[in-house]
């Protein structure tokens, strides 16, 4: 069994501010508002959250090959 990792760098791609959060280990994050410009991110057309958009690594449920897409 691979290991989920739940810690991912965002790069937000409005001002290019990157941010190393956690990530819900059971659900997908639609939306995410960066720190420093404040805009509010959604995912690119194809991806289940902002983390595998945006992130170094893909969302927890994506990981573990059991997410809605």
């Amino acid at each position: 069994m691979q290991k989920i990792i739940l810690i991912s760098k965002i790069t937000c791609p409005e001002c290019g501010f990157e941010k190393q959060e956690s990530m819900p280990i059971d659900a997908c994050l639609y939306y995410y508002q960066c720190t420093s410009c404040h805009s509010l991110i959604k995912p690119l057309a194809g991806d289940c959250c902002v983390f595998c958009s945006f992130g170094t690594l893909k969302c927890p449920p994506q990981q573990a090959g059991d997410c809605c897409l």
